[in-house]
Protein backbone atom coordinates (compact mmCIF):
# COMPACT_ATOMS: atom_id res chain seq x y z
CA UNK A 1 0.00 0.00 0.00
CA UNK A 2 2.75 2.42 0.93
CA UNK A 3 4.74 1.72 -2.23
CA UNK A 4 1.66 2.17 -4.37
CA UNK A 5 0.79 5.48 -2.70
CA UNK A 6 4.32 6.76 -3.34
CA UNK A 7 4.21 5.65 -6.98
CA UNK A 8 0.82 7.29 -7.52
CA UNK A 9 2.05 10.46 -5.85
CA UNK A 10 5.06 10.59 -8.17
CA UNK A 11 2.79 10.26 -11.22
CA UNK A 12 0.94 13.46 -10.33
CA UNK A 13 4.14 15.51 -10.41
CA UNK A 14 4.25 15.64 -14.26
CA UNK A 15 0.55 16.51 -14.24
CA UNK A 16 1.12 19.47 -11.95
CA UNK A 17 4.12 20.59 -14.02
CA UNK A 18 1.95 20.52 -17.14
CA UNK A 19 -0.81 22.43 -15.38
CA UNK A 20 1.68 25.02 -14.14
CA UNK A 21 2.91 25.54 -17.71
CA UNK A 22 -0.64 25.98 -19.01
CA UNK A 23 -1.52 28.36 -16.20
CA UNK A 24 1.69 30.30 -16.81
CA UNK A 25 0.74 30.57 -20.50
CA UNK A 26 -2.50 32.39 -19.62
CA UNK A 27 -0.67 35.68 -19.36
CA UNK A 28 1.11 35.25 -22.68
CA UNK A 29 -2.01 34.22 -24.59
CA UNK A 30 -3.49 37.69 -24.06
CA UNK A 31 -3.30 39.71 -27.31
CA UNK A 32 -0.88 42.63 -27.06
CA UNK A 33 0.89 43.62 -23.87
CA UNK A 34 -0.42 41.43 -21.00
CA UNK A 35 0.13 44.25 -18.49
CA UNK A 36 -1.98 46.67 -20.55
CA UNK A 37 -4.69 44.01 -21.03
CA UNK A 38 -4.82 43.35 -17.27
CA UNK A 39 -5.01 47.00 -16.29
CA UNK A 40 -7.48 48.05 -18.99
CA UNK A 41 -8.59 51.63 -18.40
CA UNK A 42 -6.18 51.88 -15.47
CA UNK A 43 -3.17 51.36 -17.78
CA UNK A 44 -0.97 54.37 -17.05
CA UNK A 45 2.71 54.06 -18.10
CA UNK A 46 3.82 53.93 -14.47
CA UNK A 47 1.24 51.25 -13.55
CA UNK A 48 2.11 49.19 -16.64
CA UNK A 49 5.79 49.26 -15.68
CA UNK A 50 4.91 48.15 -12.14
CA UNK A 51 2.82 45.21 -13.37
CA UNK A 52 5.50 44.14 -15.86
CA UNK A 53 8.09 44.19 -13.08
CA UNK A 54 5.75 42.36 -10.70
CA UNK A 55 5.10 39.56 -13.21
CA UNK A 56 8.64 39.48 -14.58
CA UNK A 57 7.48 40.21 -18.13
CA UNK A 58 10.79 41.89 -18.98
CA UNK A 59 12.65 38.58 -18.69
CA UNK A 60 13.01 35.90 -21.41
CA UNK A 61 10.04 33.53 -21.58
CA UNK A 62 11.84 30.45 -20.24
CA UNK A 63 13.25 32.46 -17.35
CA UNK A 64 9.81 33.84 -16.55
CA UNK A 65 8.48 30.28 -16.27
CA UNK A 66 11.22 29.16 -13.88
CA UNK A 67 10.72 32.29 -11.79
CA UNK A 68 6.99 31.54 -11.68
CA UNK A 69 7.52 27.90 -10.65
CA UNK A 70 10.08 28.95 -8.04
CA UNK A 71 7.56 31.32 -6.46
CA UNK A 72 4.86 28.63 -6.45
CA UNK A 73 7.19 26.15 -4.73
CA UNK A 74 7.84 28.77 -2.02
CA UNK A 75 4.11 29.31 -1.59
CA UNK A 76 4.05 32.65 -3.41
CA UNK A 77 1.04 32.70 -5.75
CA UNK A 78 1.51 36.36 -6.55
CA UNK A 79 -0.65 39.32 -5.62
CA UNK A 80 -3.88 40.79 -6.92
CA UNK A 81 -3.37 43.46 -9.59
CA UNK A 82 -6.34 45.47 -8.33
CA UNK A 83 -6.02 45.25 -4.55
CA UNK A 84 -2.46 44.09 -4.04
CA UNK A 85 -3.56 41.34 -1.62
CA UNK A 86 -1.57 38.07 -1.69
CA UNK A 87 -3.43 35.46 -3.73
CA UNK A 88 -2.58 32.63 -1.32
CA UNK A 89 -4.03 34.52 1.65
CA UNK A 90 -7.32 35.05 -0.18
CA UNK A 91 -7.31 31.40 -1.27
CA UNK A 92 -6.99 30.23 2.32
CA UNK A 93 -9.72 32.65 3.40
CA UNK A 94 -12.22 31.65 0.68
CA UNK A 95 -11.51 27.93 0.40
CA UNK A 96 -13.48 26.95 3.56
CA UNK A 97 -16.66 28.39 2.01
CA UNK A 98 -16.24 26.18 -1.05
CA UNK A 99 -15.38 23.14 1.11
CA UNK A 100 -18.47 23.71 3.25
CA UNK A 101 -20.71 23.95 0.19
CA UNK A 102 -19.09 20.99 -1.61
CA UNK A 103 -19.19 18.79 1.51
CA UNK A 104 -22.89 19.48 2.01
CA UNK A 105 -23.59 18.80 -1.66
CA UNK A 106 -21.69 15.50 -1.76
CA UNK A 107 -23.38 14.32 1.46
CA UNK A 108 -26.78 14.97 -0.12
CA UNK A 109 -25.65 13.21 -3.31
CA UNK A 110 -24.40 10.14 -1.42
CA UNK A 111 -27.30 9.89 1.04
CA UNK A 112 -29.86 10.12 -1.77
CA UNK A 113 -27.99 8.64 -4.73
CA UNK A 114 -26.72 5.37 -3.23
CA UNK A 115 -30.06 4.27 -1.67
CA UNK A 116 -31.82 5.26 -4.90
CA UNK A 117 -29.41 3.13 -6.92
CA UNK A 118 -29.70 0.16 -4.53
CA UNK A 119 -33.50 0.13 -4.53
CA UNK A 120 -33.56 0.63 -8.30
CA UNK A 121 -31.22 -2.36 -8.83
CA UNK A 122 -33.00 -4.68 -6.38
CA UNK A 123 -36.44 -3.95 -7.89
CA UNK A 124 -35.26 -3.76 -11.47
CA UNK A 125 -37.85 -2.66 -14.07
CA UNK A 126 -40.33 -1.75 -11.34
CA UNK A 127 -42.21 1.53 -11.13
CA UNK A 128 -39.65 2.90 -8.69
CA UNK A 129 -36.83 1.87 -11.02
CA UNK A 130 -38.44 3.79 -13.86
CA UNK A 131 -38.97 6.88 -11.73
CA UNK A 132 -35.41 6.67 -10.35
CA UNK A 133 -33.89 6.41 -13.83
CA UNK A 134 -36.00 9.33 -15.01
CA UNK A 135 -34.91 11.45 -12.04
CA UNK A 136 -31.27 10.52 -12.61
CA UNK A 137 -31.50 11.40 -16.30
CA UNK A 138 -33.12 14.74 -15.46
CA UNK A 139 -30.46 15.42 -12.83
CA UNK A 140 -27.62 14.83 -15.28
CA UNK A 141 -29.28 16.82 -18.05
CA UNK A 142 -30.53 19.79 -16.05
CA UNK A 143 -28.24 22.87 -16.25
CA UNK A 144 -27.08 23.97 -12.81
CA UNK A 145 -27.59 27.66 -13.57
CA UNK A 146 -31.25 27.03 -14.50
CA UNK A 147 -31.90 24.82 -11.48
CA UNK A 148 -30.22 27.31 -9.17
CA UNK A 149 -32.30 30.19 -10.50
CA UNK A 150 -35.51 28.14 -10.22
CA UNK A 151 -34.72 27.12 -6.64
CA UNK A 152 -33.94 30.71 -5.69
CA UNK A 153 -37.09 32.00 -7.37
CA UNK A 154 -39.40 29.30 -5.96
CA UNK A 155 -38.17 28.93 -2.37
CA UNK A 156 -36.59 32.35 -1.92
CA UNK A 157 -38.73 34.81 -3.86
CA UNK A 158 -42.11 33.13 -4.35
CA UNK A 159 -42.44 31.28 -1.03
CA UNK A 160 -39.89 33.23 1.00
CA UNK A 161 -38.84 30.14 2.93
CA UNK A 162 -35.08 30.28 2.40
CA UNK A 163 -32.44 32.96 1.73
CA UNK A 164 -31.03 33.16 -1.78
CA UNK A 165 -27.56 34.55 -1.19
CA UNK A 166 -24.47 34.74 1.01
CA UNK A 167 -23.51 32.47 3.91
CA UNK A 168 -25.03 34.24 6.90
CA UNK A 169 -27.90 36.59 7.60
CA UNK A 170 -27.11 40.27 8.06
CA UNK A 171 -28.85 40.25 11.45
CA UNK A 172 -26.62 37.47 12.82
CA UNK A 173 -23.08 37.85 14.16
CA UNK A 174 -20.55 35.05 14.28
CA UNK A 175 -17.06 34.85 15.74
CA UNK A 176 -14.80 33.37 13.04
CA UNK A 177 -12.58 30.53 14.22
CA UNK A 178 -12.10 28.23 11.23
CA UNK A 179 -14.02 30.09 8.47
CA UNK A 180 -16.45 27.15 8.35
CA UNK A 181 -19.67 28.83 9.47
CA UNK A 182 -21.47 25.70 10.60
CA UNK A 183 -18.46 24.49 12.59
CA UNK A 184 -17.79 27.96 14.02
CA UNK A 185 -21.43 28.18 15.14
CA UNK A 186 -21.02 24.93 17.05
CA UNK A 187 -17.65 25.87 18.53
CA UNK A 188 -18.90 29.25 19.74
CA UNK A 189 -22.28 27.83 20.85
CA UNK A 190 -24.22 30.26 18.68
CA UNK A 191 -27.56 28.60 17.77
CA UNK A 192 -28.81 31.63 15.83
CA UNK A 193 -25.74 31.56 13.59
CA UNK A 194 -26.06 27.78 13.17
CA UNK A 195 -29.66 28.03 12.01
CA UNK A 196 -28.83 30.92 9.69
CA UNK A 197 -25.80 29.11 8.23
CA UNK A 198 -27.81 25.95 7.53
CA UNK A 199 -30.68 27.90 5.96
CA UNK A 200 -28.27 29.74 3.65
CA UNK A 201 -26.61 26.44 2.77
CA UNK A 202 -29.70 24.48 1.70
CA UNK A 203 -30.45 25.91 -1.75
CA UNK A 204 -26.90 26.08 -3.15
CA UNK A 205 -26.11 22.61 -1.75
CA UNK A 206 -29.18 21.11 -3.40
CA UNK A 207 -28.37 22.80 -6.71
CA UNK A 208 -24.76 21.62 -6.61
CA UNK A 209 -25.67 18.06 -5.56
CA UNK A 210 -28.05 17.35 -8.44
CA UNK A 211 -25.54 16.12 -11.02
CA UNK A 212 -23.36 14.12 -8.56
CA UNK A 213 -26.50 12.54 -7.08
CA UNK A 214 -27.69 11.42 -10.52
CA UNK A 215 -24.25 10.08 -11.47
CA UNK A 216 -23.87 8.17 -8.19
CA UNK A 217 -27.39 6.71 -8.46
CA UNK A 218 -26.83 5.50 -12.01
CA UNK A 219 -23.41 4.04 -11.24
CA UNK A 220 -24.71 2.31 -8.07
CA UNK A 221 -27.55 0.73 -10.03
CA UNK A 222 -25.35 -0.44 -12.90
CA UNK A 223 -22.60 -1.80 -10.63
CA UNK A 224 -25.00 -3.55 -8.28
CA UNK A 225 -26.92 -5.16 -11.16
CA UNK A 226 -23.67 -6.63 -12.45
CA UNK A 227 -22.72 -8.00 -9.02
CA UNK A 228 -26.19 -9.43 -8.35
CA UNK A 229 -25.86 -11.58 -11.46
CA UNK A 230 -22.72 -13.32 -10.13
CA UNK A 231 -22.73 -16.98 -9.06
CA UNK A 232 -21.71 -16.33 -5.45
CA UNK A 233 -24.77 -14.10 -5.00
CA UNK A 234 -27.06 -16.89 -6.22
CA UNK A 235 -25.25 -19.25 -3.87
CA UNK A 236 -25.85 -16.93 -0.93
CA UNK A 237 -29.53 -16.67 -1.86
CA UNK A 238 -29.81 -20.46 -2.17
CA UNK A 239 -28.51 -20.82 1.38
CA UNK A 240 -31.53 -18.91 2.61
CA UNK A 241 -29.81 -15.68 3.58
CA UNK A 242 -32.15 -12.67 3.84
CA UNK A 243 -32.20 -10.44 0.78
CA UNK A 244 -31.08 -7.48 2.87
CA UNK A 245 -27.99 -9.37 4.02
CA UNK A 246 -27.20 -10.56 0.50
CA UNK A 247 -27.46 -7.07 -0.98
CA UNK A 248 -25.81 -5.01 1.74
CA UNK A 249 -23.18 -7.40 3.12
CA UNK A 250 -22.17 -9.35 0.02
CA UNK A 251 -23.17 -7.53 -3.15
CA UNK A 252 -22.80 -3.90 -2.14
CA UNK A 253 -19.27 -4.25 -0.84
CA UNK A 254 -18.11 -5.54 -4.22
CA UNK A 255 -20.20 -3.04 -6.14
CA UNK A 256 -18.79 -0.11 -4.20
CA UNK A 257 -15.50 0.26 -6.10
CA UNK A 258 -16.82 2.02 -9.25
CA UNK A 259 -19.15 4.07 -7.05
CA UNK A 260 -16.12 5.28 -5.10
CA UNK A 261 -14.45 6.21 -8.38
CA UNK A 262 -17.24 8.47 -9.59
CA UNK A 263 -17.77 9.87 -6.09
CA UNK A 264 -14.11 10.83 -5.85
CA UNK A 265 -14.28 12.54 -9.24
CA UNK A 266 -17.41 14.44 -8.23
CA UNK A 267 -15.81 15.55 -4.95
CA UNK A 268 -12.79 16.81 -6.87
CA UNK A 269 -14.96 18.75 -9.29
CA UNK A 270 -17.01 20.37 -6.55
CA UNK A 271 -14.00 21.25 -4.43
CA UNK A 272 -12.47 22.74 -7.55
CA UNK A 273 -14.96 25.53 -7.22
CA UNK A 274 -18.62 25.49 -8.25
CA UNK A 275 -18.47 28.72 -10.24
CA UNK A 276 -22.08 28.71 -11.46
CA UNK A 277 -23.61 27.77 -8.11
CA UNK A 278 -21.50 30.22 -6.13
CA UNK A 279 -22.23 33.02 -8.60
CA UNK A 280 -25.99 32.45 -8.57
CA UNK A 281 -26.21 32.34 -4.78
CA UNK A 282 -23.46 34.94 -4.13
CA UNK A 283 -21.57 32.29 -2.16
CA UNK A 284 -18.17 33.80 -1.25
CA UNK A 285 -16.03 30.84 -2.26
CA UNK A 286 -13.33 30.21 -4.82
CA UNK A 287 -15.78 29.90 -7.72
CA UNK A 288 -17.31 33.34 -7.25
CA UNK A 289 -13.84 34.79 -6.66
CA UNK A 290 -12.55 33.39 -9.98
CA UNK A 291 -15.62 34.69 -11.82
CA UNK A 292 -15.15 38.19 -10.43
CA UNK A 293 -11.41 38.08 -11.16
CA UNK A 294 -11.99 37.09 -14.79
CA UNK A 295 -14.39 39.99 -15.20
CA UNK A 296 -11.85 42.35 -13.65
CA UNK A 297 -8.94 40.81 -15.65
CA UNK A 298 -7.09 40.14 -12.43
CA UNK A 299 -5.08 37.31 -13.96
CA UNK A 300 -2.71 36.57 -11.04
CA UNK A 301 -5.79 35.49 -9.07
CA UNK A 302 -7.03 33.37 -11.99
CA UNK A 303 -3.60 31.76 -12.34
CA UNK A 304 -3.17 31.04 -8.63
CA UNK A 305 -6.71 29.76 -8.14
CA UNK A 306 -6.53 27.53 -11.23
CA UNK A 307 -3.29 25.92 -10.08
CA UNK A 308 -4.70 25.47 -6.58
CA UNK A 309 -7.85 23.85 -8.01
CA UNK A 310 -5.82 21.47 -10.17
CA UNK A 311 -3.76 20.43 -7.15
CA UNK A 312 -6.88 19.73 -5.09
CA UNK A 313 -8.40 17.72 -7.93
CA UNK A 314 -5.42 15.41 -8.44
CA UNK A 315 -4.95 14.95 -4.68
CA UNK A 316 -8.59 13.87 -4.28
CA UNK A 317 -8.15 11.40 -7.13
CA UNK A 318 -4.97 10.07 -5.48
CA UNK A 319 -6.82 9.59 -2.19
CA UNK A 320 -9.62 7.76 -4.01
CA UNK A 321 -7.15 5.37 -5.63
CA UNK A 322 -5.43 4.63 -2.33
CA UNK A 323 -8.77 3.88 -0.65
CA UNK A 324 -9.56 1.17 -3.20
CA UNK A 325 -7.69 -1.49 -1.22
CA UNK A 326 -9.76 -0.91 1.90
CA UNK A 327 -12.93 -1.58 -0.07
CA UNK A 328 -11.77 -4.46 -2.27
CA UNK A 329 -9.06 -6.62 -0.62
CA UNK A 330 -8.62 -8.54 -3.91
CA UNK A 331 -6.63 -5.60 -5.26
CA UNK A 332 -2.94 -6.17 -4.64
CA UNK A 333 -1.02 -2.98 -5.17
CA UNK A 334 2.41 -4.48 -4.53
Amino acid sequence: MGRYAIKRFLTIVPVLIGVSFIVFSFTHLIPGDPAVAMLGERATPQRVAEVRAQLGLDEPLYKQYFIYVGKIVRGDFGASILRGDPVLRDLVRRFPATVELATSAILIAILVGIPMGIISAVWRNSFFDGVSRLVALAGVSMPIFWLGLMLAWCFGVLLGWLPTGFRLGTDVSLVTVTNFNVLDSLLTRNPAALVSSLRHLILPAIALSTIPMAVIARMTRASLLEVLSQDYIRTAESKGLPQRSVVLRHAMRNALLPVMTVTGLQVGRMLAGAILTETIFSWPGIGLWIYESIQARDYPIVQGATLFIATIFVMVNLLTDVLYASVDPRIKYD
